[in-house]
């Protein structure tokens, strides 16, 4: 166990940086299953069953595009995935509740939140991989359930985060604003882990 402890702490680094990397994630998935029903109901003033038939719709939508990404990963590399879906996010996570709030319908819910399905899927099915791969073989086990555990922990804080934002600004798209803060700890950690081509190599063939 010292052992294992004196490892993690002369990789702390990396251990942040999947942190970062994870953060993306479980703010997305917090955002888009946990936060629907309550987003949808009393901030949309949308019905039950339609916040239920989007949450249902997101678990199938998520279901495709975790598998399809890891693949893609697989052929392209993590990074060049990662940093896709980072970057959409940042770009478009904002604008997309925006365009939702303003004329606030089931159509719309749907359409915003199977999009951010897809960016959260398509990241995920890269990340989950990339955080495995990254953390040196000896505690590979214990950096990755450290890292993910500590990013959870923020993440699962999204509900409230995001009813604390909508609160306090009085703007309902306001918590595209911390998906995107999410997205950049995740384009800022991948790219300080896969800053050069030789890391890129050792981490696909690790």
């Amino acid at each position: 166990m010292g052992e294992i402890m004196k490892t993690m702490a002369a990789n702390w680094g990396i251990v942040l940086g999947g942190m970062g990397m994870v953060i993306m994630t479980t703010v997305s998935f917090y955002m888009i299953t946990a936060y629907t029903p309550t987003f949808g109901k009393e901030v949309l003033k949308l019905s039950s069953i339609d916040t239920l038939v989007v949450t249902v719709c997101i678990g199938l939508s998520n279901l495709i595009w975790l598998p399809l990404a890891g693949a893609l990963s697989d052929r392209i590399g993590r990074r060049p995935v990662l940093l896709a879906f980072t970057i959409l996010t940042i770009i478009t996570a904002y604008p997309a509740l925006q365009w939702l709030v303003a004329e606030p319908s089931f159509a719309r819910l749907l359409a915003v939140e199977l999009w951010l399905s897809f960016l959260y899927g398509s990241y995920n099915g890269a990340m989950v991989v990339a955080l495995t791969e990254v953390m040196p073989v000896e505690v590979r086990t214990a950096g990755f359930s450290l890292a993910y555990s500590l990013a959870t922990t923020i993440g699962g804080f999204t509900p409230a985060i995001s009813t604390l934002l909508i609160h306090t600004t009085g703007n309902k798209a306001a918590p595209g604003l911390f998906l995107g803060v999410a997205a950049i700890c995740g384009l800022i950690a991948t790219l300080v882990l896969y800053r050069t081509p030789e890391s890129r190599d050792q981490y696909r063939t690790a």
